[in-house]
């Protein structure tokens, strides 16, 4: 699926809300109903053998979450566990995945017609990782293709 097909298949409402947050110096966005909740970094498991992009579980209410390292699976390098890092909560296909960012930023709303295909580089990290970019005051968004960043084989 291409990106512009990417960003319309998300397209409902004219208005597009986003919860932002760090990975690095990255600013990136999800579809704010795509978080089901966002919690501390506290209390992983590490899971023998596990690949690196995978930080360990949690106990989520009686649920196993997997915590994925997002700075790991764009390639950056894996950074440590401070007290602004959290795990945004999100459900996959009926299962929960926690991903581990540096901190969180605000919710934004924008128009999802403001929303633009990525362009070919963004900074180190591979643009299939992005359904699309914004432009704010200060900043660039970068739209997080949630699929392709849980589907990768690091």
């Amino acid at each position: 699926m291409n990106t512009e097909a990417v960003i319309n298949n998300q397209v409902g409402a004219a208005e597009l809300q986003l919860a932002t947050f760090y990975v690095g110096e990255l600013l990136l966005g999800l579809e704010i109903d795509q978080v089901q909740e966002i919690n501390r970094c506290l209390d992983v498991t590490v899971v023998p053998h596990a690949p690196d992009w995978v930080r360990g579980v949690i106990n989520l209410r009686g649920d196993v979450v997997t915590v994925i390292d997002l700075r790991t699976v764009l390639g950056l390098e894996r950074g440590t566990v401070t007290k602004d890092s959290r795990n945004l909560i999100v459900n996959v296909s009926g299962e929960l995945v926690g991903l581990c960012v540096d901190r969180i930023a605000d919710i934004i709303a924008v128009s999802r017609g403001d929303v633009i295909p990525p362009p070919p580089n963004i900074g180190a990290v591979d643009e299939r990782f992005f359904s699309g970019v914004f432009t704010g005051k200060n900043d660039i968004v970068a739209v997080l293709n949630l699929q392709e960043a849980l589907e990768v084989e690091n």
